[in-house]
This record gives C-alpha cells, sequence and structure tokens, in this order.
C-alpha cells in the first residue's frame, strides 16, 4: 500500500522548463513597464508631452492592476494558467510591438500600453498557481524567489538598456525592440506550457480547492492571510518609495543623478541575492514565518542607513542590506500566504497579495508629501522604519498554518 502511494507522485524535471518559461514572460512585461522611466525627458521631447504624462506609461499599470486583479485571479483558477497566462503574454508582445509601431503618436502609444498593463494580473497572479502545480512543498518558495529574481531583472533590464538604446535609436524603435523580446518569450510560453504534470509532485497539489467566491470568504476570514496583508502594503510601499524618490532621498547629501542610480541597482542585485538564498533555507526548514520576520527586521538597518547615512559608501552598504532582506520577504512570503490561505485556491490568494502590494502606492504618495513639509525624505524614512519595525512585530503573531 505504502508503494502504491509513493508511486502516486513524482516530481517531474519538466517543472523547471515551465518556470523558466514563466521567469522569461515576467521579466519581459517588467521590461515594458520601466522602460520609459530613465528615458522620460527624451520620451517627452520625442512624443511632444510633457514629462507626467511619459510617467503615465508605468502608473497605467498600478491603475489597471487595482480593478482587474481579482477577476485575472479568478479567470487563473477557472481556466487554468496555461491558457489564461499563454493568451496573456500574447497579448503583451502583440501590444509591445504595437507601441513601438505607434511612432511618435502618443495617444496610440498609450493605448497599447493600457493594454499591457490589463494583461500584466494574469502573470503577476499566477506566481504561486504554477509552483502549486508542478513543485514539491518544499521547493515552492525557492520557484517563486525565482520569478522574484526574474522580475528584479526584468525591472534592471529596462532601467540600464533604456539610455543605451536611446542613444543610438529612436523612443519608438526601442519600444519595438521590448516588444520583439516579449513576443519572443510568449511564443517559448506557448509552446512548452502545460497546466500540471501528469502526476502531481506530492500529496498537497492535489489536495481540493475552493471555489472563488468561498476561497475570497476563507482567506479573507483567515486571521494571519489579513496580518500578512498588512505587512504586505507595508513592505511593498517602502520598497516602491524608495526607488521612487531615491534621487531625491540622497540629493541633500551631495549624491548626482548618476550616484543614486547605482544606489538603486545596488539595492536589486542585494534583493537578487536576497531572493535567491532565504527562500532556499525557508524550504528546506519548511517554515515560512521566522523567515518573514528576519526579511522584515534586517531590512530596518538598512532603511534607517538611507535615511542618515553621510556618503555614498554608507549609503550603497545600507541599499545592499535593504534590498536583500527586504526584497526575500517577497517569495517566502508570497508561498506562505498560498499556504495561510488554503483552501482558497492559489490563483486568488496571490491576485489579494498583490493587490495589497499595488495598493502600497498610497505609502509612497505620503513619503512625497511628508518630504514636501519637512525638506527631505529624512522624516519619511524613519517614519516607515517605524512601520517595518510594526510588521515585524505582527509577523510574530503569523501563523504557519494560518490559523
Amino acid at each position: 500500500m505504502g508503494l502504491t502511494m509513493e508511486q502516486n507522485y513524482k516530481v517531474s524535471p519538466y517543472r523547471w522548463v515551465i518556470l523558466g518559461a514563466t521567469m522569461l514572460v515576467n521579466m519581459t512585461i517588467q521590461v515594458l513597464w520601466i522602460a520609459y522611466s530613465p528615458i522620460t525627458s527624451s520620451a517627452a521631447s520625442y512624443y511632444g508631452v510633457s514629462e507626467m504624462a511619459v510617467g503615465f506609461f508605468a502608473m497605467s499599470f498600478m491603475i489597471a492592476f487595482i480593478p482587474l486583479s481579482i477577476p485575472a485571479s479568478w479567470l487563473i483558477d477557472r481556466y487554468g494558467y496555461a491558457l489564461t497566462v499563454g493568451a496573456a503574454s500574447v497579448a503583451v508582445g502583440l501590444l509591445g510591438v504595437a507601441r513601438g509601431a505607434a511612432g511618435q503618436h502618443f495617444a496610440r502609444a498609450m493605448v497599447a500600453t493600457c493594454g499591457i498593463a490589463a494583461a500584466q494580473p494574469f502573470l503577476l497572479n499566477s506566481w504561486t498557481k504554477i509552483p502549486a502545480a508542478w513543485f514539491p512543498a518544499r521547493e515552492r518558495a525557492t520557484a517563486v524567489g525565482l520569478i522574484t529574481i526574474a522580475s528584479i531583472l526584468g525591472t534592471a533590464i529596462g532601467l540600464v538598456l533604456s539610455p543605451i538604446l536611446a542613444s543610438s535609436m529612436n523612443i519608438a524603435q526601442v519600444q519595438m525592440v521590448y516588444g520583439a523580446a516579449a513576443s519572443v518569450a510568449a511564443l517559448v510560453f506557448v509552446l512548452v506550457a502545460k497546466e500540471k504534470p501528469r502526476l502531481p509532485p506530492d500529496e498537497s497539489a492535489c489536495s481540493e480547492r475552493a471555489f472563488m467566491v468561498e476561497g475570497l470568504k476563507h482567506a479573507l476570514k483567515t486571521p494571519s492571510f489579513v496580518r500578512f496583508l498588512a505587512i504586505v502594503f507595508v513592505g511593498m510601499g517602502i520598497f516602491n518609495g524608495v526607488t521612487t524618490w531615491v534621487e531625491g532621498i540622497v540629493r541633500p547629501r551631495g549624491i548626482n543623478p548618476d550616484q543614486a542610480g547605482i544606489l538603486g541597482a545596488i539595492m536589486l542585485v542585494g534583493g537578487i541575492l536576497g531572493a535567491a538564498i532565504i527562500p532556499i533555507f525557508s524550504d528546506k526548514a519548511a517554515k515560512r514565518k521566522p523567515y518573514i520576520i528576519l526579511g522584515l527586521t534586517g531590512a530596518i538597518p538598512g532603511l534607517i542607513g538611507l535615511a542618515l547615512a553621510p556618503e555614498f559608501g554608507l549609503l550603497a552598504i545600507s541599499a545592499f542590506v535593504l534590498g536583500f532582506f527586504l526584497i526575500a520577504v517577497n517569495p517566502v512570503g508570497m508561498q506562505y500566504a498560498a499556504e495561510a490561505a488554503r483552501p482558497t485556491p492559489e490563483g486568488t490568494s496571490n491576485g489579494l497579495v498583490t493587490l495589497a502590494g499595488q495598493i502600497s502606492v498610497l505609502l509612497v504618495y505620503a513619503m512625497e508629501a511628508i518630504s514636501n513639509l519637512t525638506g527631505t525624505f529624512t522624516a519619511s524614512l524613519i517614519i516607515v522604519a517605524v512601520l517595518l519595525g510594526a510588521s515585524a512585530l505582527l509577523a510574530t503573531r503569523l501563523k504557519e498554518n494560518g490559523a
């Protein structure tokens, strides 16, 4: 009997192919999201609009995500990620090309961008769905960590490559290059995607899931899951706030824009390492809570360093520490949320977590508002450091089983 049960589960090596394709489409959509940010002034001149208008290329992703997150999660859970993520990836590729083909027509480029933004929830809300189907429980946080790394790399590629490309081609041609890359990524995903392996990787992969409405109710009635949503709001708000306002944060200390960009890159490098290392320990220990607490508390010194460090070297160390610990919370926390909310479908729980992260833009704006009152971001950073400490205390009340 034991032998028969053991034969009902098998960890397929094809899981790495599925994961690689998922990483690729998530990487390319991040490139499309951030593509205009490092070339805002050039794009404004090219399209004949204000820099604020160019900013809406990136802001449209946040605006679209808030109303579309829950419907996207329902479609993922109802029809599977192979179909929904595949269709969304194809749309992203085609619309990315269309954005390039728009030339200097700002309105056409914006319409294409809004279409890309509408497809984004399908990619982001599947982060835990795919590992749940293909990976054993002991590897799932690691799998989500690798998707996180791909997403960060996409952001870094867009930040670094856009100015380089824009120096030798016009803005529309830059977008055409990115659209072509997204189309190739979509083709790869469509060709290799399978909904699930012939045999599940372990018992948890074949456990019954609730329907979406019941799943939503269950998740929002689970105290630990709701507490984690509050933690996500603070953590993502801090990450987005620091990346958005990094130049303004360090300018009063004599740091120029190029150095500010380097600090942002250092934070992302730290995040890549943290997202690669900490989830492995979480999976090996089969524990999530201690590593969530570790990430939150470990990020506090980095945040305080960014607020108070007087020179570039200390700022660089602070940025690395902040990125290493804070970004590492994401993959471990995503997997924790999926486990805590069961039998809520992974697409639904993932969608709620990502939605909480998107709403954290309120914290980003609050940081700027406080800086306008005080003249620097120091007070803002100290306040959010206190919020991060409160989040770490809240994390001590999380239950491994989601109670």
